[in-house]
């Protein structure tokens, strides 16, 4: 029996953030939309062809589906970003052509961190917990800045890191100090 390795994207954990409400408005919002296309289109003296009603009706409802959803995910991401969830939220439903919804990827915060040992926020970029020392990830030795394990080289700098002495681990930092 084969074993099915499902691996969580990323595209697929923000699409859990959106709420279930937002979810079933949406799909009111489609709905609402398709059956307004085919009745607008049967009460014409000569409609189009019924396909054609049920394509545009489908397209139409799909993008108010959308349009909705993306409200929804602002509505709670504002609100894990230490936004105001209200505020970007009536800008997204307020200012039109979904320039609000533009504005809001534009102009958000990035995200915070928790530190695993003690729980306080952490400003993205920090390599150390500023209230326990715990170092968050790794950092360049001469810089001073965040680098990834893989790097060779710090981007920044330039400097060397596969020179770099094997550091000690968070236990043995926090038993010294």
């Amino acid at each position: 029996m084969p074993i099915n390795n499902q691996t969580s994207t990323r595209f697929t954990d923000e699409l859990r953030i959106i709420s279930p409400w937002a979810y079933f408005i949406a799909f009111i919002g489609f709905l609402a939309v398709l059956i307004g296309v085919i009745v607008a289109t049967l009460s014409d003296k000569n409609p189009p062809p019924l396909p054609a009603m049920v394509l545009v009706g489908l397209l139409g409802g799909f993008a108010a589906a959308c349009y909705i959803s993306l409200i929804g995910y602002i509505n709670r991401d504002a609100g894990r970003r230490g936004m105001s969830r209200l505020l970007w939220t009536l800008v997204a439903i307020i200012i039109p052509n979904a320039l609000g919804i533009v504005l809001y990827f534009i102009l958000r915060k990035p995200r915070t961190m928790i530190c695993p040992q003690c729980s306080a926020k952490l400003e993205p970029g920090f390599g150390f917990c500023p209230c326990c020392r715990y170092r968050v990830s790794p950092v360049c030795p001469h810089c001073q800045r965040s680098v990834h394990e893989a790097d060779k080289y710090c981007p920044y700098c330039g400097n060397d890191l596969a020179a770099r002495p094997k550091e000690p681990t968070n236990q043995a930092q926090s038993a010294t100090s």
